[in-house]
């Protein structure tokens, strides 16, 4: 009809098969370790057609990404918004361009977040430029932090160290809280961040490590301190927990053992750990955790060479 744009100059949406991985800076190697083969490359990103099964090393994943050829900001920022409201860019060319897109899309709070903070309901998407007119994207994906970053209000006086924020970040995204009174284990306590967290919580707290606790640790209401190697002690000798937490720094292999026995145990129903890596990675144990049922394996943003295994009892 006359008028109308020629079809080149149509805005053209195309959904991109597989998944789209975006790298840990830092780790790169052990996320194409994991995929082996990809499709595409750009930046930090790493499109597989057929993503192996088990995947963990990667900052955020984009479930169902798509490709956007556009004509202009005002364009490519409409398509988005009528996708849905939340839309982070993780940018890594175009950054003038990519800001003016942004500035025409429903803002995005900045801010440090306070602890303990629900996630809202609407999904996080994420968008970057691959060149003035080219967009990749996605509405789904595994973080439900903007871009996979998360940014607490910090503590800057009472924990001994700053370990407690993953602990926060794990919790956030569990969904799900340690009660007032609940039985909890922290094992490789020392200095004392998680127990610091955890005593916040109104919890009891029996910290387990060969080193000590920081005193004004150990003072804390609901907190225990018992000096030993906890993967020594039998979960009988400890007796039954709501939830296990361990920090410990140790090799992938010796923690998949000791977990085992608790499994086996029944003595506990939530179960958050520190999967610790040396040198280039043990990817097999880490496989093996998330294969237990009920696991998920994540890598935290604020863990560095060391995954996230999260294993929640059923509501």
């Amino acid at each position: 009809m006359p008028g109308d744009p020629p079809q080149s100059k149509l805005p053209r949406l195309e959904p991109l098969p597989g998944r789209i991985f975006q790298s840990v800076s830092g780790f790169e190697d052990h996320l194409e370790q994991e995929l082996g083969t990809w499709d595409d490359s750009w930046g930090p990103f790493y499109r597989a057609q057929t993503p192996p099964d088990s995947v963990f090393w990667f900052q955020n994943c984009w479930f169902k990404p798509f490709r956007l050829e556009f004509n202009s900001i005002s364009e490519a920022a409409s398509i988005l918004r009528g996708i849905q409201r939340n839309w982070a860019p993780t940018l890594f060319t175009q950054f003038r361009r990519s800001a003016l897109i942004s500035s025409k899309l429903p803002p995005l709070s900045s801010k440090r977040r306070p602890f303990p903070w629900t996630l809202p309901d609407n999904p996080m998407g994420s968008w970057t430029l691959l060149d003035a007119n080219t967009l990749i994207g996605s509405a789904q994906c595994a973080s439900p932090f903007p871009g996979g970053i998360i940014e607490f209000d910090e503590d800057k006086l009472g924990p001994p160290s700053r370990a407690y924020v993953k602990l926060w970040e794990a919790l956030v995204r569990c969904g799900r809280l340690p009660q007032p009174g609940e039985r909890c284990l922290d094992a490789g306590a020392s200095p004392g961040g998680w127990t610091w967290a955890l005593a916040n919580l109104g919890v009891n707290v029996l910290a387990i490590d060969r080193a000590p606790l920081e005193d004004r640790i150990l003072a804390m209401p609901g907190v225990g301190f018992q000096k030993h190697d906890a993967f020594t002690l039998r979960p009988e000798e400890i007796g039954p927990l709501d939830w296990l937490f361990c920090d410990v720094i140790c090799y992938p292999q010796r923690l998949y053992e000791w977990i085992e026995k608790w499994l086996a145990s029944g003595l506990c129903k939530n179960f958050i750990c520190t999967i610790k890596m040396q040198g280039d990675g043990d990817f097999e144990t880490s496989r093996r955790f998330a294969a237990i049922p009920g696991s998920a394996v994540v890598h935290l943003y604020h863990n560095k060479h060391e995954l996230c295994w999260i294993k929640l009892a059923s509501e």
